[in-house]
């Protein structure tokens, strides 16, 4: 039985989310969590708390082994884009993109 969980308007940018959700694709969730502890990455620090949310979805449902579980499905879609500008020289200013994304994770029995 599938367990979901998502996670919405993270303030990190896909392309650096999807590095490292490619680590922990088709890993056990126990070596997936391991993993993460692992990574140097800001986004990492994220997604695991994202898969252990995913797991207590898990043990709120009676009918899932919750040691069989392994990352089915992870996908990072950007979300909104947050608008700034700064100041440059001669009074003309630059934009700034702050990316967001939207974070989903399918865990599955094995």
């Amino acid at each position: 039985m599938e367990v979901r969980a998502k996670l919405k308007y993270v303030r990190v940018g896909p392309r650096k989310a999807r590095l490292v959700a490619d680590l922990i694709r088709g890993k056990r969730s126990e070596e997936a969590i391991h993993i993460l502890s692992f990574t140097k990455k800001a986004a990492a620090r994220i997604i695991i708390k994202l898969l252990k949310s995913a797991i207590a979805n898990a043990t709120q449902k009676k009918t899932v082994d919750v040691d069989r579980l392994y990352v089915k499905k992870i996908s990072v879609d950007q979300g909104a884009t947050w608008k700034r500008f700064t100041p440059r020289a001669m009074g003309r200013a630059t934009p700034i993109r702050k990316r967001t994304s939207h974070i989903s994770i399918v865990l599955d029995e094995k």
